[in-house]
């Protein structure tokens, strides 16, 4: 039973080191620098044993864009958990959103706009995808009204993810970064 369970946590601890390797080179180099080869390189393990973790750079994507749903689930219930209000915690989500994919932009390119196999909005999405969709909901619940509460999340989760996305890809003004924020939250706020 040792050998079996030191085995294992072997294992995870190689795909821990994978999943890190690929977003340290993500975010330093961009996702066209993250090949199998790089990776194997950089935490000195040979591609046959990434390939027995992951099917390759597509599912290690995926893994990444798992965990950084993770982190982004903490953040926004950092945020929410520290407003002094309703309206200050759907300002301080939102603003935690919009920094979180300024601060971590490959990062934030594996969770929405690269194609990686993850179940959204379904019965099979991952435990850490769903949090951090529930982090939203749970945000905007006390001011949905009489909304229904996913749909109002996902047009509010839509709205971030635009201005960020015309933002980050220069079609946006930077300098009104702030002032769109707080159009679309007095907008959600209503």
């Amino acid at each position: 039973m040792a050998i079996r369970e030191r085995r294992e946590r072997e294992r995870a601890e190689r795909e821990r080191a994978i999943v890190a390797a690929a977003r340290e080179l993500a975010e330093s180099e961009g996702w066209d620098a993250v090949t199998t080869r790089r990776l194997a390189a950089q935490i000195e393990y040979s591609q046959p044993v990434l390939y027995s973790h992951f099917k390759g750079k597509d599912a290690i994507m995926a893994a990444v864009a798992v965990e950084g749903f993770g982190d982004l689930g903490r953040e926004l219930a950092a945020a929410r958990t520290a407003a002094i209000d309703e309206r200050h915690a759907v300002a301080d989500v939102a603003a935690a959103y919009t920094a979180f994919a300024e601060r971590r932009p490959a990062l934030y390119d594996a969770m929405f706009t690269l194609a990686v196999d993850l179940p959204f909005a379904s019965q099979d999405v991952p435990v850490d995808l769903a949090r951090g969709f529930a982090e939203l909901a749970e945000t905007l619940r006390p001011v949905a009204g009489d909304d229904d509460l996913e749909t109002f999340t996902e047009t509010f989760w839509s709205g971030l993810h635009g201005l960020v996305t015309l933002m980050r890809s220069g079609r946006l003004r930077r300098a009104d970064h702030d002032r769109r924020l707080a159009l679309l939250v007095d907008r959600f706020c209503r």
